[in-house]
């Protein structure tokens, strides 16, 4: 079985991406890594060629800054880097910038390859997702967050990013027909200094035509304000040990009264159900199980 990891980045220091543990932590299942390094106005490009492993292959792109609706130059992003794989690899696992697997679901993760390495009714692996806001205290808990997606694909040739690149479809837009496993993907993109947040979602605005309500509400902010949140619950488990270093560096405070739920009636009443049922109403799901 061979296993090809990819992703994509551009401007990773200047909006502090956690690239480096993001394609380190899921390195010990991959025989090879392609990194598709986007024009940067920072150091990316030498932060990338920095990681110590042989197993890393950059390919250098251009963003298509005409490809802005929707987010849809993400997904070009990402396909790029998905052709580079080597074609004799069986499978592919996608990490984005801002996310990282737990050492502790690299045997799952692997055993689930291998289990269905020969299975060609199964397109794909979907990982479950914790959410940290804030701090690396926090998580989000709300029907705000994705609860699923896709991070494994089979190397078929007939796999496309979709839309803003949170998932995968096949060329002719079908859902991928998927197993969820028992893994966690940790995503850190809630979790920076607050004026480089400020930055980061300036920034990334320009590859969608509208805002996202959360930024809406600091769009006059020098730095963004954290507490503007519906619901958080706090993180009772340990970091992944590629990001421990910066969980240690974390220099700004932030606390959160989790008890407190700003919920609309609706929202409320949904949330309400999907606890008692674990059935989340009205789900997106950009597959099949």
């Amino acid at each position: 079985m061979k296993v090809a990891g990819f992703t994509f980045i551009r401007n990773a220091i200047q909006y502090d991406y956690p690239i480096v543990e993001a394609i380190t932590s899921v390195l010990p299942l991959c025989d090879e890594f392609v990194v598709a390094v986007g024009q940067s106005d920072d150091e990316t490009l030498a932060l990338i060629e920095a990681i110590p492993s042989d197993k890393i292959r950059i390919i250098h792109t251009v963003w298509d800054d005409t490809a802005r609706a929707g987010g849809r130059v993400l997904a070009l992003e990402t396909d790029k880097a998905l052709a580079a794989v080597s074609s004799d690899a069986d499978w592919a696992f996608y990490i984005q910038g801002d996310e990282v697997l737990h050492e502790q679901y690299i045997p799952v993760v692997r055993q689930a390859m291998e289990t269905y390495l020969n299975d060609t009714s199964v397109d794909g692996l979907l990982f479950n997702y914790l959410h940290f806001y804030g701090s690396y205290s926090y998580i989000g808990d709300s029907r705000r967050w994705y609860r699923r997606e896709i991070r494994v694909v089979r190397n078929t040739g007939n796999v496309a990013s979709y839309r803003d690149a949170q998932g995968f479809r096949t060329r002719e837009n079908k859902k991928l027909r998927v197993r969820l496993i028992d893994a966690w993907i940790y995503h850190y993109g809630w979790v920076k200094p607050p004026e480089t947040q400020r930055k980061r979602l300036r920034n990334a605005n320009q590859f969608w035509h509208s805002s996202t309500t959360i930024d809406k509400a600091n769009a006059g902010a020098d730095v963004f304000d954290y507490s503007q949140i519906d619901s958080l619950a706090p993180f009772t488990g340990t970091h992944p040990a590629v990001m421990q270093a910066r969980v240690d560096r974390l220099n700004w405070p932030f606390t959160f009264d989790t008890r407190q739920k700003r919920y609309t009636p609706r929202v409320r009443f949904l949330t309400f159900i999907e606890k008692l049922t674990g059935w989340r109403i009205g789900e997106y799901k950009n597959y099949k199980l």
